[in-house]
């Protein structure tokens, strides 16, 4: 098999569809599992674009791996104004207890109005 020069392998590349491109002044990759972070300081980074798919290419750098934190604290879930209101409207109470009734329900429009119509 006979070398190949890099101006022959790009037009090559070129002719197959193929486009790699590098991503210039990447300081840092990071790679995160269930279990752990790998952290890659100062890769060169390269992405390879073919048929619609990119495919990124990490070399080179130093790497260290870090477990993660499992106790990660539970935001309680964003509840829109319009389901207080029709919760409200449903169950024939004020806004501030379908609010309340809504996050003991963690969002849930038919239990909240189900736990605020039985407790009548």
């Amino acid at each position: 098999m006979r070398k190949m020069s890099s101006r022959q392998a790009r037009r090559l590349m070129s002719q197959l569809g193929m486009q790699v491109e590098e991503i210039r002044d990447t300081s840092q990759v990071i790679i995160k599992t269930s279990k752990k972070e790998i952290v890659i300081d100062n890769p060169e980074v390269s992405v390879t674009r073919m048929q619609g798919q990119d495919v990124y290419q990490v070399m080179g750098g130093s790497v260290t791996e870090r477990a993660v934190q499992e106790s990660v604290e539970e935001q309680p879930p964003v509840i829109p104004e319009e389901d207080v209101h029709l919760v409200a409207q449903q169950a024939g109470v004020a806004v501030e207890a379908a609010r309340k009734a809504l996050e003991a329900a963690e969002g849930d429009l038919a239990q909240a109005i189900l736990n605020l119509t039985q407790t009548r």
